[in-house]
């Protein structure tokens, strides 16, 4: 095992992940966009929102990975099948815990069910497995995520 080998798993594998989730949503599988989600915690201007949310993603993808990497040595081994495990727990996870529940509480200009009348929210809040950005988005979230974890868990084991 090795941590460089995890930072060049989170990089292709947040490639692969960013790459895959953007296609779903040009194929209309999905309307969920990840990086403006998040660039718009930071900025209401969408243009610079994308542009910053594709950092922070990249930034989210090297620190997932880590995580990743720290229970791969906590139990002695890792490999694709294992981190594509940790993919789908990390993509069942970003669905209902992360983006469904966290993300609304904290982020300034996504609505909520609290959401008032005379509030203009910028972002309708995901919902459950994000069902709310379509009905195959949790489908295609996570896929992508095991296809993430299965990147990071096949790097970190070639990178001993």
């Amino acid at each position: 095992m090795s941590a460089w080998g995890t930072a060049a798993g989170a990089f292709v594998g947040t490639l692969v992940l960013t790459t895959a989730l953007r296609a779903a949503g040009e194929m209309r599988l999905t309307r969920m966009d990840l990086p403006f989600l998040l660039g718009t915690t930071v900025t209401a201007n969408r243009t610079r929102a994308k542009a910053v949310g594709y950092l922070m993603h990249f930034l989210n993808g090297e620190i997932f990975a880590f995580m990743y990497y720290a229970v791969f040595l906590a139990i002695g081994m890792a490999g694709w099948w294992l981190g594509a495990l940790f993919g789908l727990l990390h993509g069942l996870f970003a669905g209902t815990a992360l983006v469904g529940v966290l993300l609304p509480l904290v982020h300034p200009r996504m609505g909520s069910p609290l959401t008032s009348a005379p509030e203009a929210a910028l972002l309708e809040p995901p919902g459950f497995l994000m069902l709310n950005y379509g009905p195959t988005t949790p489908v295609v979230t996570v896929l992508a995520h095991i296809g993430y974890g299965a990147i990071v868990g096949g790097f970190t084991q070639l990178g001993a």
